[in-house]
């Protein structure tokens, strides 16, 4: 890498909660022989406590502005392979620094998600009737999560390996 140029991440995964960012992520860096680095523990380290208690403690505003700066410098610095916050795509300044990296949509029902997270989850933005708010987000999301990848992976009913593998060898590693 030439002075003055930033780093490009092997991948970078985004998708609903649920989805599998955070495990098919560092079962991705694993098989490429990376670094993986996840943008929410960015955020916990930064801010000192979990993302459910920034939420509550200093609302979602405070949050997603933790998250913008965290999706920032991890695209700055990160060479690896990384994993965004399902809502960190929501701003269009994330999206535009997204441009040119090899984004992959990690596509999940509504079934699926919610037996992932649970129901029970400490997850903010699903607290009141999580089902349906699952459902609203990953409907709101979508268009997003597909206009920015370069590649979509559909992960209903299939295995960690599997996807990683496929994953892998649509980004031609």
């Amino acid at each position: 890498m030439r002075s003055g140029e930033r780093p490009m991440s092997r991948a970078v995964l985004i998708g609903p909660p649920g989805s599998g960012k955070s495990t098919l992520g560092r079962l991705l860096a694993d098989k490429l022989g990376v670094g993986y680095r996840d943008t929410d523990a960015d955020v916990e380290a930064v801010a000192g406590k979990p993302v459910s208690d920034i939420f509550i403690e200093d609302g979602e505003e405070r949050f997603r502005e933790l998250e913008f700066a965290a999706v920032r410098a991890a695209l700055a610095e990160h060479d690896g392979v990384l994993s965004l916050g399902g809502g960190a795509i929501l701003r269009e300044d994330a999206q535009e620094l997204l441009a040119g990296h090899p984004v992959v949509y990690l596509q999940v029902g509504l079934t699926d998600a919610v037996q992932r997270v649970g129901l029970a989850s400490a997850r903010p933005l699903l607290v009141l009737n999580p089902r349906s708010q699952l459902k609203k987000l990953m409907e709101a999301r979508r268009p997003i999560y597909e206009r920015l990848a370069v590649l979509t992976v559909a992960t209903d009913g299939r295995e960690p390996a599997e996807l990683v593998e496929e994953i892998a060898k649509g980004l031609g590693a």
